[in-house]
């Protein structure tokens, strides 16, 4: 995915608190980042789409595209005479197309796994405010009875031993859904191996979108939502109306075969209200 310089020009303009009309600003970079809820449209006849996530889309540019200055980007752009040197003191990649720096994915876990990469044994037990980082996800074997738990924010990952109550039942290896341009090897990788797949995220639509979008489609029948048993009185009694105002449904809902996400979507429906996963770190 590449920034051209009419989707620049657009995400500019939003940055500067402007509303512009969706018809006008369509490409794949507008509609991955309200995908992301990074952005909002709004109107049914008139649709228009306007920034709600700024810290979100300056994350996006700098994972995603590798640009770290989106003014001095489409500048460079406007600018026919621009070297590569140009962009490169705006954007990390001096081709002007997202090129990974690692391949991989973050790992973490509260209990010792025993595991092997490169046919060697490999010990899982990361230092407290500590990760550790897969490379070579090919070779990187654990035993089968481990849940690979996959889970959306950064806080809930670096604090997983302070969400242990909840996953007394399973031996759980957790996998950071961020960086997000790494999604793709965890799926190769999960593909690959008998293990569960289980997803913690927000409870939220934005939340069911992205696992029924990047997870679900690919993994399929061993891949399910993670839904604590207290979840619906506290959607009740501690859920975020504004954040269910702003967010709209980009799955098809016939598809869920899970009878635990659809009672959950229906009680989000009902109360007008998300829950953020923050909310169990304890």
């Amino acid at each position: 995915m590449k920034l051209n310089l009419k989707a620049g020009n657009v995400l500019l303009k939003l940055l500067d608190g402007e509303v512009i009309s969706y018809s006008s600003a369509k490409s794949k970079v507008i509609d991955k980042l309200l995908s992301e809820n990074i952005l909002y449209i709004k109107g049914k006849h008139r649709r228009t789409v306007e920034l709600i996530d700024k810290v979100g889309l300056e994350l996006f540019l700098a994972n995603q595209l590798q640009i770290d200055d989106l003014y001095g980007y489409v500048a460079a752009l406007e600018n026919k005479d621009s070297s590569r040197a140009d962009f490169m003191q705006s954007a990390r990649d001096s081709k002007l197309s997202k090129e990974r720096v690692f391949k991989g994915f973050l790992i973490n876990s509260y209990d010792v796994i025993y595991a092997k990469l490169n046919n060697k044994d490999f010990l899982i037990k990361p230092n407290k405010g500590s990760f550790m980082f897969v490379y070579d996800f090919e070779s990187f074997e654990i035993p089968n009875d481990i849940v690979i738990v996959g889970i959306e924010n950064a806080e809930n990952f670096r604090y997983i031993e302070k969400q242990k109550y909840l996953f007394k039942n399973i031996k759980p290896l957790f996998i950071s859904r961020y960086p997000q341009n790494q999604s793709n090897d965890f799926i190769l990788w999960m593909s690959s191996i008998p293990n569960k797949y289980l997803h913690f995220g927000d409870f939220d639509i934005a939340g069911i979108g992205i696992y029924l979008n990047e997870y679900k489609k690919y993994l399929n029948k061993k891949a399910t939502f993670f839904i604590p048993e207290t979840v619906e009185e506290e959607i009740r009694n501690k859920g975020n109306i504004e954040r269910y105002n702003k967010q709209q449904i980009n799955f098809d809902v016939d598809s869920i075969k899970e009878d635990g996400l659809r009672r959950l979507l229906d009680v989000i429906h009902f109360e007008k209200k998300g829950l953020d996963q923050e909310y169990y770190i304890r």
